[in-house]
């Protein structure tokens, strides 16, 4: 077999002139955002129309986004950052609700086929191999489906193991850049969230295999854990804080019976300390997310611990964890896909973990949901809930021992009223 071990490259304008008016143009996201072939995408907005980008969470500035360009590119967000919520909001964009584990779904099965793909790879080595690096998730399926692939090359990209080698053959066109990637420090903890952390890190037992996502209250839980042993990590993504769990030693993954040793993983966000770690590491497989979050796959190991997030839970134990209200705020993700395969795993715990009340003192645990609100993971799903007073299991327990249960864990300032209105719901508690 004969094939090219060199990439010609261009400039990101050349790069980008394969997309054409009606394509469907997916980019890679996160932390591997392209930021500037998405640039150079955008500055074509007055000869293209009515082009659709598709995408994760990204930490890029989305320029296709800006009201210029509205005639030209359209939005269809599987996940919705912090950088797209108003384009979703007012309509300039939208929201397609689908579990992680099924989005390569979508592409391999044609059902949103995909024209262009605008990726983040690391240079080729001498056998013409590039890395997705710390992106790997739903662009391997990506890049398999996309009639084009369009790659911006950095040496700053990490040379990550597992599913995101890409050959230079497959590549139609590729841009040269020497730009860092965005970094995400982690977060300053309130004392709320560090007696969240420490509540959710009383669950974990030694030898559990970690899911965990980035924010405040997964570093807290990651901080109580350096005097954990034998824990593994099977996860979505993780960040700098395990890290400092791999060099405590608590993180050593010889419980796992699905990739033993070995820190599993999709996609990674954080600072260079983390991009440095997954850099050349064997230790690490980043791998396509249609089979790290496979739930027949989460489940093999043992006392999967899933650790996620929510923005307010029911007396009946529905969490909503992507919108407030009507408004879409993030997205379905890997939620379910965890929990799932947490709840099924031998010994697993299901977690989740959120504060008592938002910042204006608004209960985030409360009788039903607010109207509109999507429910992220099911009542029948829900296990374990954390608050900063404490910890409930609601498995096995009926709708009126589950509002006592979490009526005890709510804000004390709103403990009285939860416990009437549930009573009215209820017929008495």
């Amino acid at each position: 077999m004969v094939r090219t071990h060199k990439l010609h490259y261009v400039s990101p304008q050349a790069a980008v002139s394969v997309i054409a008016s009606g394509h469907r143009v997916f980019v890679q996201g996160a932390c591997a955002h392209p930021q500037v072939l998405v640039d150079a995408m955008a500055a074509r907005s007055g000869e293209l129309h009515s082009v659709e980008i598709v995408h994760l969470h990204t930490e890029g500035r989305p320029t296709y986004l800006l009201p210029e360009h509205r005639e030209s590119f359209h939005l269809n967000a599987m996940f919705v950052a912090g950088n797209a919520r108003e384009a979703v909001a007012s309509g300039y964009a939208d929201y397609l609700p689908v579990f992680l584990s099924e989005v390569p779904q979508l592409f391999r099965r044609n059902v949103l086929p995909l024209d262009v793909a605008l990726i983040h790879v690391s240079p080729p080595d001498r056998h013409g191999y590039c890395s997705l690096g710390i992106s790997v998730d739903v662009v391997v399926s990506a890049v398999q489906t996309a009639r084009y692939v369009v790659a911006q090359v950095n040496p700053h990209m990490p040379r990550s193991h597992g599913d995101g080698l890409i050959h230079v053959s497959r590549i139609h066109a590729a841009c040269w850049t020497e730009d860092p990637l965005p970094e995400i420090p982690p977060s300053e903890l309130t004392d709320i969230e560090r007696a969240i952390g420490r509540n959710v890190a009383a669950l974990v037992e030694d030898g559990a295999t970690l899911q965990m996502g980035i924010g405040a209250i997964p570093d807290a839980v990651l901080g109580f854990l350096t005097h954990h042993r034998k824990l593994g990590v099977h996860t979505e993504m993780f960040s700098d804080g395990l890290v400092d769990l791999v060099d405590t030693g608590a993180v050593t993954g010889e419980c796992k019976r699905i990739h033993p040793l070995k820190i599993v993983a999709g996609f990674a966000m954080g600072t260079k300390k983390v991009y440095d770690f997954i850099d050349d590491n064997p230790d690490v497989a980043m791998l396509d997310i249609a089979y790290v979050n496979d739930t027949a796959v989460i489940r093999k190991n043992p006392r999967v611990t899933a650790i996620n997030s929510a923005l307010e839970v029911d007396l009946c134990g529905q969490v909503c964890a992507d919108t407030i209200g009507p408004r879409q705020y993030s997205g379905v993700g890997g939620q379910m896909d965890f929990i799932r395969g947490a709840s099924l795993s031998e010994g697993g715990k299901p977690i989740i973990a959120l504060p008592s009340t938002t910042q204006k003192g608004i209960s985030r645990i409360e009788v039903a949901l607010k109207t509109g609100a999507g429910v992220t993971t099911t009542r029948a799903h829900v296990h374990f809930v954390v608050t900063e007073y404490g910890a409930v299991d609601l498995y096995g327990k009926n709708l009126r021992q589950r509002a006592r249960a979490l009526i005890d864990i709510a804000h004390p300032n709103h403990r009285a009223r939860l416990f009437e209105e549930a009573g009215q719901r209820f017929g008495g508690l």
